[in-house]
């Protein structure tokens, strides 16, 4: 039997020959995962000696992670801002750069002391759950065009008990609300057609592509979307939109096309990467 320390040596040697982007970081957090300890607490006995079934199990971790299975997928977690969320190959893994949106969305909630809100793209529910969390008065309804991620997304919401306040709704984008509101948020598919064959074996191998794919330019949900807004805001309102990095003059320009007195502005995110799209209609 090998110890703490040999094993993190030789799954971090692993998965960086297969050139795994985190190595390290990875290897810890599947032996953690295995052994049903935190990764600080890997450190605190580097020594010790994993039962054989538990240095076997590690070992059929690193084996799918060497395949680029992602690690969230393996471990059935993720952290979002500061949640613990259930996912699995039903819904996107939420993204580092997708609490820029809750960000920009808990502070225009609390400044206009929004009561009703809709998420749309919900997925794992990410987004909807953290904005119920920090928002504990706040309804909101929470729409995707998938039943299995809202599968995922019911689960998140009952563990984080927000379920009374966060409706789930199956269908495309903003049809299914049942009356306007004053904010929209939403994290729509926004990757051009040309660059998913671009993306890491990670995402394509094994996220479900039809939540990435925003057609030809990215925008095909996007646009939609603010067509749809316009009969849907309750005016004044707002739309938070989290957008790609190189989208920011078109989405100004399709929210002025739906909107044309609107105010657009932008957020960026903690890469200083344009993440977040605000129109003020």
């Amino acid at each position: 039997m090998s110890n703490t320390r040999e094993l993190l040596r030789w799954a971090t040697a692993a998965l960086k020959e297969t050139e795994i982007e985190s190595p390290q970081l990875d290897a810890e957090v599947l032996l953690a995962h295995s052994r049903g300890l935190s990764r600080s607490e890997l450190y605190t006995q580097p020594d010790g000696r994993p039962s054989v079934e538990a240095e076997e199990h590690f070992r059929s971790l690193v084996a799918r992670r060497l395949q680029h299975e992602p690690v969230a997928y393996i471990t059935a977690q993720k952290e979002f801002y500061g949640l613990e969320l259930q996912v699995d190959g039903r819904v996107l893994i939420p993204r580092p750069e997708t609490e820029t949106l809750v960000e920009v969305a808990l502070m225009i909630g609390r400044q206009r002391e929004v009561a009703v809100l809709a998420e749309v793209g919900v997925g794992s529910g990410a987004v909807a759950i953290a904005l119920a969390v920090n928002l504990p008065s706040i309804e909101i309804y929470a729409i995707d065009s998938s039943s299995d991620a809202l599968a995922v997304a019911e689960e998140n919401c009952r563990r984080h008990d927000v379920l009374d306040r966060v409706h789930l709704l199956l269908g495309d984008l903003l049809m299914p609300m049942p009356k306007p509101v004053g904010l929209i948020v939403a994290n729509l598919p926004y990757v051009s057609q040309d660059e998913l064959p671009n993306l890491a074996p990670d995402i394509t191998d094994y996220e479900p592509l039809y939540a990435l794919d925003g057609g030809p330019d990215g925008l095909d949900h996007i646009r939609r979307l603010l067509e749809q807004a316009s009969s849907r805001l309750r005016p004044p309102g707002m739309i938070c939109l989290e957008i790609g990095a190189t989208q920011a003059l078109a989405v100004n320009d399709l929210a002025r096309e739906q909107f044309p007195a609107a105010i657009v502005g932008l957020v960026r995110d903690l890469a200083g990467l344009d993440r977040v799209a605000i129109i003020a209609t």
